[in-house]
Formats: C-alpha cells, structure tokens, sequence
C-alpha cells in the first residue's frame, strides 16, 4: 500500500487506480467511496481507461456521488473509444435509462473532454 501510495502522490495513474479500485472493493483498506472516487478521477483524468470505466460504474449505481447517468455515459463512452468492450456494453445500458438529449449531452462531454497529462 506504502508505494501504491507513493507513486500515486506522484501521479502514476496506473497507481491511482489501483487505490481507487482498493477502496472501492475494501482490498487492503476500508471501503470507502469518496477515496475511490478520487482516486480514480486523477487516473480517468490522465487518460487511464479501466479508471474511465470505473468511474462510469460509480456514476451509474450512485456509488459516493449522486447517480448520474450522463457521467456515467460519457465515461463509459471515452473508455470504449480506447478499446474497452465492457465498457461499450455498460455504455449501451446507460443510455437505456436516458432520454435522447441527455445521451447528446453525455456524447458532447465525451467529444470536448481533454486528458490532464
């Protein structure tokens, strides 16, 4: 945990990950939703699919942010775009729950949306 830590103060995203899905499942830590949402928005925000991914799934059920179906679409949509066929599944699914500006909206986030590194 010390050098997940570690690199992940230092902006590795594949170490920002890590300890967001850790806190998210309780592995090694308590469950904690706010820490693995923060963790994995530094990750997404870097570009890192499989946090994009996790993001999209924290949106969609509510899980530490109020549920958001066009968060969760725009994340599972960017994640998608990098080859991820989970996320294309999860992504379709969203956009069952959504009326069609909403789904233009989350596309128009996913299309404007820029990586911070």
């Amino acid at each position: 945990m010390k050098w997940y830590r570690l690199a992940a103060h230092q902006g590795h995203a594949g170490a920002q990950y890590d300890l967001g899905v850790m806190y998210d499942n309780g592995q090694g830590v308590a469950q904690n939703y706010a820490e693995a949402l923060k963790w994995l928005r530094l990750a997404a925000d870097q570009g890192h699919a499989g946090a994009q991914f996790g993001l999209g799934v924290m949106y969609a059920n509510g899980q530490g942010v109020a549920q958001n179906y066009v968060q969760a679409h725009m994340w599972f949509n960017l994640a998608a775009a990098q080859g991820d066929a989970k996320a294309v599944k999860y992504r379709d699914k969203a956009a069952g729950m959504m009326m069609p500006a909403q789904i233009a909206e989350a596309q128009r986030l996913a299309a404007e949306w820029r990586p911070t590194k």
